[in-house]
């Protein structure tokens, strides 16, 4: 079990990888596969060698596919670029990962609203 110091240091890593890896994408990365791109969180393994990085992409199924494939081929620029603005020794593993989050949401909201309708 880890302290609390060792969780938030964890955390303000996070938020500064996620910071950084936004910048990253949304304004560096000219891979003509990337649409719009928005970072929603990064999630550091407790061993802090892995990253999840949790994109939502705007656009269907097919724009969302693609544009994974780009963010997985930047991987290697990602992760030099972080140690050097970062000023890190090693970079982690990233893992990008379909944030579906919002999707779910409005799907949740739009069947309340349904129940709501049905119970007048």
């Amino acid at each position: 079990m880890e302290n609390r110091g060792q969780r938030y240091q964890r955390e303000r890593r996070g938020e500064a990888l996620r910071e950084e890896i936004a910048t990253l994408v949304e304004g560096e990365l000219e891979d003509p596969r990337i649409g719009l791109v928005s970072v929603s969180e990064v999630q550091i393994a407790p061993d802090g060698k892995i990253a999840r990085v949790y994109v939502q992409v705007d656009g269907d199924d097919e724009t969302a596919a693609e544009t994974m494939k780009g963010l997985q081929a930047s991987i290697g620029y990602i992760r030099h670029q972080l140690v050097t603005n970062l000023g890190l020794r090693h970079s982690p593993e990233l893992v990008f990962v379909l944030d579906r989050s919002q999707e779910c949401g409005s799907r949740i909201d739009e069947l309340l609203t349904r129940i709501k309708k049905r119970k007048r």
